[in-house]
C-alpha cells in the first residue's frame, strides 16, 4: 500500500506501508495456538466432567437403568443425611488438628535444616523421603505396623515395659483420629518442609545480618523478619493444607475403614459410600457439587484474608 507523508518543512514523500499479516500471523492468534492444547485438556478432563456431575446431580441416576430428572431433590435429602452431617463435622475438626500440627512440624524442620552445615543435605533428603512413598502405601505400612496382631510397635513398646496390653490404635475414635493425623505428619511433613524451605533461602541474608548488627535476639528475628518474609510461601501451604484435609480419603478408607463405629467418616468417603455401595450415582454427585461449592468459597476466602494481610 503506498501513501503520501508530508515531512517538517513540508515536501511531500512517498513510501510503501507494508501490509498487515495474515491473521493467522498475529499475536493474538499465535497465543491461541498455543493455549489451545492446554484448553483442549482442562476442557476434556476438567470442565466436562464438572458438567456431567452437576447434570447427574439433577437426576435419580441408578447404577443400571435410565435417569429420571429429580430436580432438586438430590440436594434437598443431604439435610437428612446424618453420617453426611457427622462426617462434616470429624471433616473439619480433622482439618483443624492436622493443618497447625503440620504447620508447626514444617516449620520446626524447615528451620533446623535451614543453614548450610555439614551433613544437612543428608537431613533434608531424609525428612523429605516419605513424601515420595505413596499416600496408599504410606497407608498400608502404618496399618501394618500399628496391626495388634502382627505389627511390631506393640511388641516394642512391651519390651521397653512403656504398655502392658497391646494399644488400641484403630479401636477407639480418638485413637483412630490420631493415629491417622500421624500417618500424614509422616507423610506430608517432608513435602511441606520443602516448601517452607524455599521460602527461607529466599529471603535475604543481608536481612538477618543487620538484625543481629542491630542487637535483635533470635526470638526477635523469627516473629519480626522470617515470619512476616515467610508469609506467602506460608500461604501456599495453607491452602494446600486445608484442601488436601477437606479430601481426606486414602487415610481413612485404607487405614481404619471408617471407624469404629463411622467415626472416622470423611466427606468423600460418604460421597464414595452412596456411590458405589447405596448406588445413588445422583445423590453422590450432589454431595460432590456440594462439598466443590464449599471448597471453592473456602479457598476464596483465604486469598481474601491471606491478600489483606499482605
Amino acid at each position: 500500500m503506498t501513501v503520501t507523508l508530508t515531512r517538517h518543512d513540508g515536501k511531500a514523500m512517498r513510501g510503501v506501508v507494508p501490509a498487515p499479516p495474515p491473521w493467522w500471523r498475529t499475536r493474538r492468534a499465535q497465543g491461541w495456538v498455543y493455549a489451545a492444547p492446554t484448553a483442549l485438556i482442562v476442557g476434556v478432563l476438567f470442565l466436562a466432567p464438572l458438567a456431567l456431575v452437576v447434570w447427574m446431580s439433577l437426576n435419580r441416576w441408578p447404577l443400571l437403568g435410565r435417569a429420571t430428572f429429580n430436580a432438586p431433590d438430590n440436594y434437598l435429602k443431604i439435610a437428612d443425611n446424618p453420617l453426611f452431617l457427622d462426617a462434616v463435622g470429624f471433616t473439619l475438626k480433622y482439618t483443624a488438628i492436622t493443618t497447625v500440627l503440620l504447620s508447626a512440624v514444617a516449620l520446626g524442620l524447615a528451620l533446623l535444616v535451614q543453614e548450610r552445615r555439614p551433613g544437612v543435605g543428608f537431613f533434608r533428603t531424609a525428612f523429605f523421603l516419605p513424601g515420595a512413598v505413596g499416600f496408599a502405601a504410606a497407608a498400608l505400612l502404618f496399618y501394618g505396623m500399628l496391626n495388634n496382631d502382627f505389627g511390631p510397635i506393640d511388641p516394642i513398646l512391651r519390651a521397653l515395659g512403656l504398655t502392658d496390653e497391646p494399644v488400641k490404635w484403630t479401636g477407639t475414635p480418638n485413637m483412630a483420629l490420631f493415629s491417622t493425623i500421624a500417618l500424614v505428619l509422616w507423610r506430608f511433613a517432608g513435602f511441606n518442609m520443602l516448601i517452607l524451605l524455599t521460602g527461607l533461602q529466599s529471603i535475604p541474608v543481608e536481612v538477618y545480618e543487620a538484625a543481629r548488627s542491630d542487637g535483635a535476639g533470635r526470638l526477635q528475628i523469627f516473629t519480626r523478619i522470617t515470619l512476616p518474609l515467610l508469609r506467602p510461601t506460608l500461604a501456599l501451604m495453607l491452602v494446600l493444607s486445608v484442601t488436601g484435609s477437606l479430601l481426606a480419603f486414602d487415610q481413612f478408607f485404607i487405614f481404619t475403614n471408617g471407624g469404629p463405629d463411622n467415626s472416622t467418616v470423611s466427606m468423600v468417603m460418604v460421597v464414595y459410600r452412596d456411590a458405589f455401595f447405596r448406588f445413588d450415582l445422583g445423590g453422590a454427585a450432589a454431595l460432590s457439587v456440594v462439598l466443590l461449592v464449599a471448597l471453592v468459597a473456602l479457598n476464596a476466602l483465604q486469598m481474601r484474608v491471606l491478600g489483606r494481610s499482605k
